[in-house]
């Protein structure tokens, strides 16, 4: 089968999720293509993985006269492709725009909009194309789904999305403690792009307390466009906040943390999260997307954006000893994460045409 990829702008999880699947499909004798921005090639070297790599410019906003252009290109690159699976919105829409006839066309939506106004009507304005002409449309939280489902598109089904394997742990929780300075205070851990999506306000509107029994530490690992308002803000209240930047120590620092927060706004199916019950460690997070399904009983689960809410939620879990019963729970549920053959197989019963009841 020749497959065909199309992806914008990531700098994150659905530019590994593309890798995956082209690894995964070169190892079965497919024959594989990306296409995207010349920057998703240097991150992710979809070349090195076996696959025909195109640059394309594919925008993360508006731009109608390149966007012309860029559908024109997608429709000339992926002409003798037997499926085209493209990732996310922008990319999706500009490949439906293009499509005539010709290969299966599988979009998967791995983000919705937080931000309305202008953007939020060109984003109503593109489901709507991907809606109407895609054959299938693979999502990751239910919300997607349904909304998909309203715009009539034809196949709606769930993705399903792997998390990597784990690396080895390298230092003890002490050890990362004792770097962060922790003593003896409890570690709750964020893993996030600083983005308006992940709510950092809220982490920060709850680590300002009052925490009657004991402050603990908060400790951001990524980096993003709100470092600088973040940082400024911790500075100004004096706030129990580290943001840590980019890091390649995730394990080490899930092992040394009671919990991972995630004040997010919005999340499909976060890799992160993944990550975190693989490892043992249990989660508080927003009640949006595809996370309660993840979660299920390994966490709690807070309204988005509210502050009191996440609060108990974590003086709940730092107290000594609350965190073990959920700690079982996270190893538990990180056992039954699909793996990567799972979301390789599922997408090829996607391009063969297979009835989603038949799997």
């Amino acid at each position: 089968m020749r497959v065909a990829f199309v992806l914008g702008t990531t700098s994150g999880g659905t530019g590994r999720y593309v890798r995956m699947l082209v690894e995964g499909l070169v190892r079965r004798g497919h024959q594989v293509a990306v296409i995207g921005p010349r920057s998703v090639e240097e991150q992710f070297s979809y070349a090195d993985a076996g696959a025909r790599f195109a640059a394309v410019a594919v925008s993360d906003r508006p731009r109608p006269a390149n966007d012309l252009r860029t559908a024109l290109a997608i429709r000339r690159l992926t002409r003798d492709a037997d499926v085209v699976h493209a990732h996310g919105l922008r990319a999706g829409a500009l490949t439906a725009l293009g499509k005539r006839g010709g290969p299966r066309l599988v979009v998967t939506l791995h983000n919705a909009l937080t931000a309305g106004g202008f953007v939020g009507l060109v984003y109503g304005v593109l489901e709507r194309i991907v809606a109407r002409r895609a054959d299938h449309v693979l999502v990751v939280s239910p919300d997607l789904g349904a909304g998909m489902a309203r715009l009539g598109a034809r196949d709606v089904r769930a993705a399903v999305v792997p998390a990597p394997g784990l690396r080895p742990v390298v230092r003890t929780p002490r050890q990362v403690r004792d770097e962060l300075g922790a003593g003896d205070r409890p570690v709750l851990l964020t893993i996030a792009r600083l983005a308006q999506q992940k709510g950092l306000e809220t982490l920060l509107d709850v680590a300002a307390g009052p925490w009657p029994s004991g402050q603990p530490l908060f400790v951001v690992a990524g980096d993003g466009p709100l470092r600088g308002a973040l940082q400024s803000r911790i500075q100004a209240e004096s706030l129990p906040v580290v943001l840590l930047g980019n890091r390649d120590d995730v394990p080490d620092l899930l092992g040394a943390a009671v919990a991972l927060v995630m004040p997010s706004r919005w999340e499909g199916q976060p890799l992160t999260l993944r990550e975190a019950l693989m490892a043992g460690t249990p989660a508080i997070a927003s009640d949006v997307g595809g996370i309660p399904e993840i979660l299920r009983d390994a966490g709690i689960l807070v309204p988005p954006g509210d502050v009191e809410g996440l609060r108990r939620a974590v003086q709940a879990l730092a107290a000594p000893g609350a965190a073990e019963t959920l700690a079982a729970a996270a190893r538990r549920r990180g056992r039954e994460m699909p793996g990567e053959d799972d979301a390789v197989e599922s997408v090829l019963a996607v391009y063969g045409g297979q009835d989603p009841k038949d799997d």
